[in-house]
């Protein structure tokens, strides 16, 4: 069985998101057209965040002293 998972791109989710912003401020958009959008664009702002939290995580180092400076 192959993996057609796709990796998660921030510059793709950040397009999508921009998308979602414009949909949800179209006027003839129903209530619940309009959740639907929000609920994927929450659910995108999450693994964004996520994704940021793991590169900064990454850049971030310790040194003698114990305080964290950056890669």
């Amino acid at each position: 069985m192959e993996n057609n998972k796709k990796e998660f791109n921030l510059e793709e989710a950040f397009l999508a998101l921009d998308e979602t912003v414009m949909r949800l401020e179209q006027e003839d958009i129903s209530l619940e057209e309009s959740f639907a959008e929000y609920q994927k664009g929450m659910e995108l702002l999450r693994k964004c965040n996520e994704a940021i939290d793991k590169v900064e995580k990454k850049v971030l180092v310790l040194n003698e002293k114990g305080e964290t400076d950056e890669f």
